[in-house]
């Protein structure tokens, strides 16, 4: 029977639960890479979740956040509220994603904020979509979304898990 105490020393998305964070502790936890941002479609056969490289309409495809995080939800109909409870069952999280990371026990990325110190970071590693959104969905039509499926968002950019800027 083991008797070890959790570590007061690790860093609190080591040594808590998700449910147990503090709302700054789980708002600091979002890189701020804007991939969850971009529109999504799901295959309704398989449900095969693909990426497109059209940003929701309050993306700010430069800062990479919500021009109006507050209440995007009362602005944007799909928009998702992570939570402690639903954050292991939504698979089109991005493998980078440190919500996603943290449900499965894993630590944060070198790049992420809260380990390196800066914001940029995220952005030198080639994570976030700084520029990489083609357009608004206030332009493009949800018929025409096929054209814009991309790939990336659902990868490890080259280096980003070694710990190299790109």
């Amino acid at each position: 029977m083991s008797t070890q105490k959790p570590d007061d020393t690790a860093p609190f998305w080591r040594r808590k639960r998700m449910s147990e964070m503090s709302k700054r502790e789980w708002e600091s936890l979002c890189d701020g890479c804007g991939r969850c941002c971009l529109n999504k479609l799901t295959d309704i056969d398989t449900g095969e979740t693909v990426y497109t490289s059209v940003g929701c309409k309050l993306l700010d495809d430069q800062t990479c956040r919500c021009r109006d995080y507050a209440h995007r939800q009362a602005k944007v109909d799909d928009c998702v509220r992570l939570t402690p409870r639903n954050v292991k069952r939504l698979t089109w999280l991005p493998p980078t994603c440190a919500y996603r990371l943290v449900a499965e026990g894993k630590d944060l990325a070198w790049w992420h904020p809260l380990k390196s110190g800066r914001k940029e970071t995220v952005h030198e590693a080639g994570i976030s979509v700084r520029g990489r959104v083609a357009a608004s969905e206030k332009d493009v039509p949800d018929e025409e979304l096929v054209e814009y499926i991309v790939s990336w968002p659902g990868k490890w950019p080259k280096g980003a898990k070694r710990g190299k800027a790109k």
